[in-house]
């Protein structure tokens, strides 16, 4: 079996698949907190408990960290814990096959990487990727599978924070749809701005994308939405086509998989 490890800044994603089947589904998801502090032994004993008995059938590892403290752990981990299993570590700014057709390469993030060759690979089309995580971001990939750049816009819990921090009689609230647009008390005008509010910058952020680039005004054009908090916002977002929560997990698959020619147990990166 083989563990896609998505090291993101405020969650790490686990994701066991069958190693026989490069796009498949999961058959087993887990979810950390991410903390920077953390060696590479506490991320072992994490690991190996979140998996259980899965842990002993791990056959080869895919991992990536936007996080460089935990990715020098993670390398570390995986050479000291598992150093008999084949691993392909995704570093930011590395080649992956995914050509980057932007100013500077080695800024786009790996899971910016990882998502967009998962979703050339699912849908085959011009994809417009969301990914709701610590921050929300809209990439768009080519038809031909070409990562075209994007846009980065705070967080959902980033900004609702912030928020709560700076307003004196605001707080944080349940992330839920209220009863209408209107809100008739504090929490349902805070959830109405956060639940509508973030589904309409997402409509506009795709429609501008649509204007702006020919090859995406087409029909079909898929609007992928992923990470760990698209559940909140997705069912009022009237552009996204597609949900995809493992998208990244898939992304390093194929990249195993990919590599696995070249892959060894020890020090091993994506070039």
């Amino acid at each position: 079996m083989l563990l896609a490890v998505d090291v993101g800044n405020t969650n790490t994603s686990l994701a066991v698949f069958d190693a026989e089947a490069p796009g498949g589904e999961p058959v087993l998801r887990r979810r950390m907190r991410t903390d920077a502090r953390q060696t590479a032994d506490e991320i072992a004993l994490i690991v190996r408990g979140l998996l259980g008995e899965r842990a002993d059938a791990i056959t080869g590892v895919g991992a990536l960290a936007t996080v460089p403290s935990v990715l020098r752990e993670l390398r570390l981990m995986l050479e000291r814990y598992w150093p008999h299993i084949p691993h392909v570590v995704v570093a930011p700014g590395v080649r992956t096959g995914v050509p980057l057709l932007v100013d500077n390469p080695k800024e786009v993030g790996a899971d910016r990487v990882m998502n967009a060759l998962a979703a050339h690979h699912l849908f085959g089309c011009p994809v417009i990727v969301v990914d709701f995580g610590t921050s929300t971001r809209v990439d768009v990939v080519s038809g031909a599978g070409e990562f075209l750049g994007g846009a980065i816009a705070p967080g959902i819990d980033i900004s609702v924070d912030a928020l709560a921090a700076r307003g004196a009689a605001l707080r944080k609230v349940e992330l839920a749809r209220p009863r209408s647009v209107v809100g008739k008390s504090t929490v349902e005008a805070l959830q109405s701005g956060i639940v509508f509010g973030f589904a309409c910058q997402v409509d506009g952020m795709v429609e501008r994308v649509r204007k702006e680039l020919p090859e995406f005004a087409a029909d079909d054009v898929a609007v992928v939405a992923t990470g760990g908090l698209a559940e909140v916002v997705l069912g009022e977002c009237q552009s996204i086509t597609d949900h995809e929560p493992d998208l990244t997990a898939i992304g390093l698959h194929l990249v195993f998989e990919r590599n696995r020619a070249g892959s060894r147990a020890g020090r091993r990166q994506v070039r």
